[in-house]
């Protein structure tokens, strides 16, 4: 029969064949297969990735402490709603019982019948799972609570131990707001149910609830009523950690006077008020009336308002106002004293100074040190210049902003400016094998003295090279993990990987990870989970990843860190430390709380942010406010096996020792530090920041000056930078004029309030030892009338002098111009500010420092080529000997992808010829030196290592004796060679001593 068409037809449409359900189903149950996959994929990745670095005990702990919460309070809240709601049910009234209005819902009691029990169980269930999920996010609070150290300190309000506030009074908190969450969800789906079946009507003539959905909403009332009472209760301790605005200060916490005589015992009130309420409630269903409870809420309502709100503001208005400093102060107190001990800037020694317009050569004398380690380099500008230099492969780059540490030991200890040769993706063609594969780690650092030049105004070199060469001596240099390494990498097994390109050979240096760090991927399941998590199916089934090869990843020290330690805030500034032949990224961890009582609360954020944010790309924490804060742990990630190290650095902090309970095993002692690592440990940067910001209100320790608020200082704009931040604090050697000797040191300046002249110096001592983090204050008088920042750049550019050279420097528009960091010094009883001039000509990759700043007092203001060309000016020749410059040619200096030799010369880059020296007094190639020319470099040694004893005894007489036949030396051996520069000696470094002789008449300390 043919089949029919046509208009108007309608083909019947029945239930899908087998095959379609088959498949339907089939796609279903694959379909919830894989989204537990991708669920089991993100767990078994996680725990595979913990106990690869040896942190399972952080996974499990964080783990089982989620499950138990998430059982725990979702059981009880499913518990608690399903009761209510099974209760209800039981209170309902006889079906002839009910109203009209009721007996219309009959089609939904009938609909709802057959899955009563289905219906209790799943609404049950569906809340407990949204109350576990919401409690398993409070792990912190409960391991924190069930692991409290004590502070050993009190409040001053209440004499608890702030304990209390920082561990116990959150998780309090946090249970009343899940037994308030568990009330009100019980009593809006228990009058639900009461209305649905009977026992509550809204509209007719009697009574609007049964007996029984009276008793039970009014005992739900009461006990609603009496956790507002608990909450009053804890009301009157939160106080203390209550945070407002006060006195310009947008984190204010802590009692007032109108809190402590008002708020508090306005408080106490409404606690005994709501307890008579709640028993009014509690006795609703023996008396069989709502009046006394509804008129007893009424009053605890009416009480809230005039109690609560009235009379405090008539406290305010009527007692505060009229004589507000004598009535605040003593609170003030309290918060200035708490405020400073939180932050950890209670023993801040404040000094005056008024620093001097000129100076003697005999008041230099105890900065020498200081002037000779002034820092040039500027390792935010620099960066440019190691990458040009340095750089080597286009797969390699350096961060842009370098790092400042210390190498050398005793008078040999040297500031420099370190950066690694990390891996560059950019560099190579994308592909997924070259990605992950072959470009999979950064080569060698670069390392520069941070108070030199050559004479061409690029960095100075004691590392460098590919391999690097020089000072550092044998250590792995590859780097597996770093700051730019984002992309995980398949490495071991057969895989050949990249080290580096040879240039003689032109071929690839190939090399296969021999580390102990990844997790395998010998196992089939495995494989699949990381395929899920990388997005990246070829993980799968590629031919590249055979057997032994592993998978490495999370490769930035900061996630590595924050992975094995989540209870740790981390610095935004790792840094490179090159010891026992390791590369480690040494990472500052803060421990914090948001419970100190009377401490004012900062936005971390806001606190650390200044004009290198940008170019450094990570903040500390954006949004969190804490009001105390602790350096609590120094960690290690080794740059080559990934190896995650936690040490305990300060001993007496309360939240770390709460931490090392929670997760024990974790935090290795401070005894353990490795004596190799432990003076290259720093003051970092953030923890600096943040106490800056708070000192700039809280220097004042009176109550009264501080409410008076007339002294206000302020972190001053950089003025070398256009984003108009705050100046950032600068690693310098440095010593105040308190201190016995200068010390690597971190320091910063402040201004007065919307005022450009100098207020303060802030400085604290960086270097581990005994005044580690010792924060000295000098504080400029007001007779003193110091530059700020702003106005020392202001007499640079305002000066005729200067402006002409800059105006030729830039030759028309030719070349740019860019000021390095200005740095302000106390020395000589007044202040020496030095700024480097960095200046990048046409097509030129990098700039190249070729001008100092350097101002001295109101007037001394001087633009030179050298530092110490500018000492000189400014001081009149009395100004010790500052860092010589060093010579690019052979005798000092680099070459660009040469490493320093001992004599501070260079070895050339690989690939580079070494010129054949000429002329009279060379030796022919595989020759030996000339008569004259060995004795006159004997003479140089010999000259040179009596100048440095007659330093060392203070006899600068025989010191110019010694300079000056040094001098000689120096002459004779270009002599020897026909006039063409002189090899320094391997024992005649070309720098100076970090400290030199000084005062009138002093001799330079080079010829």
């Amino acid at each position: 029969m043919p089949e029919r068409s046509g208009p108007g037809f309608r083909r019947r449409v029945g239930p899908p064949s087998r095959r379609a359900r088959v498949a339907l189903l089939t796609l279903g149950v694959l379909a919830v297969l894989f989204l537990l996959f991708v669920m089991f994929a993100g767990f078994w990745t996680d725990w595979l990735w913990f106990r690869s670095v040896h942190y399972s005990s952080v996974f499990t702990t964080q783990l089982w402490t989620k499950i138990g919460l998430f059982a725990v309070f979702g059981l009880l809240m499913a518990v608690i709603v399903g009761f209510n709601i099974w209760l209800a049910h039981r209170l309902r009234p006889p079906l002839s019982a009910m109203s009209v209005e009721q007996q219309s819902l009959d089609r939904y009691r009938a609909g709802l019948a057959p899955f009563k029990r289905w219906a209790l169980i799943g609404v049950s269930l569906v809340i407990g799972l949204v109350a576990g999920a919401a409690a398993s996010g409070q792990w912190r609070t409960w391991l924190m609570w069930t692991n409290a150290t004590s502070f050993g300190e009190k409040d001053a309000q209440f004499g608890m131990d702030v304990s209390f506030y920082a561990f116990d009074l959150p998780f309090y908190e946090f249970v009343l707001g899940f037994a308030f969450s568990a009330v009100i969800v019980s009593l809006l789906t228990s009058a639900l149910v009461h209305y649905l079946y009977g026992g509550l009507r809204l509209q007719g003539p009697g009574r609007r609830a049964s007996a029984g959905a009276q008793g039970h909403l009014a005992v739900l009332l009461g006990v609603f009523v009496l956790l507002k009472a608990v909450a009053y209760w804890l009301d009157r301790y939160a106080l203390a950690v209550k945070t407002g605005s006060y006195k310009g200060v947008s984190g204010w916490t802590g009692l007032r006077y109108v809190d402590a005589n008002a708020f508090l015992p306005a408080k106490t009130i409404l606690f005994f008020v709501a307890i008579i309420c709640a028993v009014l409630f509690f006795l609703t269903p023996i008396r069989r009336t709502w009046a006394p409870a509804l008129i007893g809420l009424g009053l605890m309502v009416l009480s809230a308002v005039l109690i609560g709100g009235l009379y405090p503001a008539i406290v305010q208005q009527f007692q505060v106002k009229p004589n507000e400093q004598a009535k605040e102060t003593p609170y003030i107190q309290k918060n200035i004293d708490a405020t400073r001990q939180a932050y950890g800037i209670a023993d801040a020694k404040t000094t005056p100074y008024s620093p001097q317009g000129s100076t003697t050569g005999d008041a230099l004398k105890p900065d020498a040190q200081t002037v000779a380690d002034v820092r040039l380099l500027d390792p935010n500008i620099v960066s440019q210049t190691f990458q040009s230099l340095e750089q080597q492969r286009n797969y390699y780059a350096f961060p842009s902003t370098l790092s400042v540490d210390r190498y050398g030991t005793g008078a040999d200890k040297q500031d420099t400016v370190i950066g690694l040769r990390e891996l560059d993706l950019n560099g190579v063609q994308r592909n997924w094998i070259n990605d992950h594969f072959k470009y999979t780690h950064g080569y060698g650092a670069a390392v520069a003295k941070g108070n030199q030049v050559d004479d061409k105004g690029g960095p100075v070199f004691t590392e460098s090279g590919l391999p690097t060469t020089g000072a550092l001596g044998d250590y792995q240099q590859r780097i597996y993990y770093g700051e730019k390494t984002t992309t995980y990498s398949i490495v071991g097994g057969s895989n050949k990987e990249i080290d580096y390109t040879d240039v003689k050979t032109g071929q690839n240096v190939e090399y296969t990870y021999a580390g102990d760090s990844g997790v395998s991927l010998d196992n089939p399941v495995t494989r699949a989970a990381y395929a899920v998590r990388f997005a990246e199916p070829q993980i799968l089934y590629a031919g590249a990843i055979t057997d032994g090869a592993k998978v490495i990843y999370n490769r930035t020290p900061k996630e590595r860190v924050e992975k094995v330690a989540p209870w740790l805030s981390i610095d935004a500034d790792p840094y490179p430390v090159v010891q026992d032949g390791h590369v480690v990224w040494v990472v500052d961890g803060y421990t914090t709380s948001d419970g100190f009582p009377f401490s004012s609360k900062t936005t971390l954020g806001t606190a650390t942010k200044d004009s290198l944010t940008n170019q450094r790309g990570e903040l500390l924490t954006v949004a969190n406010q804490v009001n105390y804060i602790r350096n609590s742990v120094k960690a290690t990630v080794d740059a080559y096996t990934g190896e995650v190290k936690l040490y305990q650095w300060d001993e007496k902090d309360p939240v770390l020792k709460t931490w090392m309970k929670a997760f024990p095993g974790t935090v290795e002692p401070k005894a353990d530090i490795p004596a190799s690592l432990l003076p290259h440990l720093r003051y970092p940067q953030d923890m600096f920041k943040v106490q800056r910001d708070l000192l700039g209100q809280y220097h004042v320790t009176d109550a009264n000056s501080f409410f008076n608020g007339s002294d206000i200082w302020q972190v001053p704009v950089d003025p070398t930078s256009d984003t108009k931040q705050v100046q950032p604090p600068y690693y310098v050697t440095v010593r105040t004029p308190d201190a016995a000797a200068a010390s690597f040191s971190l320091t910063s300046t402040f201004v007065p309030n919307q005022r450009p002249n100098l207020a303060a110096f802030m400085s604290v001592n960086a270097d581990p030892g005994d005044d580690y983090g010792k924060i000295r204050i000098l504080k400029m008088t007001g007779e003193s009338g110091a530059p700020g920042p702003g106005l020392v750049q202001s007499k640079f550019n305002s000066r005729q002098e200067v402006a002409s050279q800059i105006y030729a420097l830039k030759t028309g528009g030719d070349t740019e111009l860019e000021y390095g960091n200005l740095l302000t010094l106390p020395v000589g009883g007044g202040l020496l500010n030095v700024e480097p001039v960095y200046v990048r000509g046409r097509g030129a990759k990098y700039p190249t420092l070729q001008k100092v700043l350097a101002v001295y007092g109101d007037d001394n203001v001087a633009f030179e080529n050298t530092l110490e060309d500018a000492l000189k000016k400014l001081f009149a020749g009395q100004a010790p000997p500052a860092t010589p410059v060093a010579p690019s040619s052979p005798g000092g200096g680099t070459a660009p992808g040469g490493g320093t030799t001992p004599g501070g010369g260079t070895t050339p880059a690989p690939g580079t010829p070494t010129p054949t020296p000429t002329g009279p007094g060379t030796p022919a190639p595989g020759g030996t030196i000339s008569p004259e020319l060995q004795k006159a470099l004997s003479d140089a040694e010999k000259a040179y290592n009596d100048s440095q004893t007659a330093f060392k005894n203070g006899d600068w007489v025989a010191y110019g004796n010694a300079q000056k036949a040094l001098g000689d030396a120096l002459k004779a051996a270009d002599a020897a060679r026909g006039g063409s520069p002189a090899p320094v000696p391997t024992a005649v470094p070309t720098a100076v001593p970090t400290a030199a002789p000084t005062g009138p008449g002093a001799p330079s300390p080079h010829p």
